[in-house]
């Protein structure tokens, strides 16, 4: 299953992302499906509003999204296929079989 709410992003940013990471917001939004997805809180860029990190398995990638959750959607900033997201996921996979 998925957070409960739509997906919405700015198509600017996304074809940024795809330039940048090779990654649509159309797959990364598929990260969510993953049944053994990982939601983060990003600390780091939390200070206007809640962010987090979805890290979920999408074909053969690893996506690390960026996102947050306003008015019952979920805005997606940025994804890619981070080696840290990897690692994570692996790990955290591991520890909960």
């Amino acid at each position: 299953t998925r957070p409960k709410g739509s997906f919405i992003w700015d198509a600017e940013k996304e074809r940024l992302n795809i330039w940048k990471h090779g990654v649509s917001f159309g797959e990364a939004m598929r990260a969510f499906q993953n049944p053994h997805r990982k939601i983060f809180i990003d600390k780091a860029h939390s200070n206007l509003e809640p962010r987090f990190f979805c890290i979920g398995k999408v074909g053969e990638k690893i996506l690390t999204v960026r996102f947050t959750y306003r008015d019952g959607q979920i805005r997606i900033f940025g994804a890619g296929d981070w080696r840290n997201g990897r690692r994570d996921y692996e790990e955290k996979e591991q520890g909960s079989g």
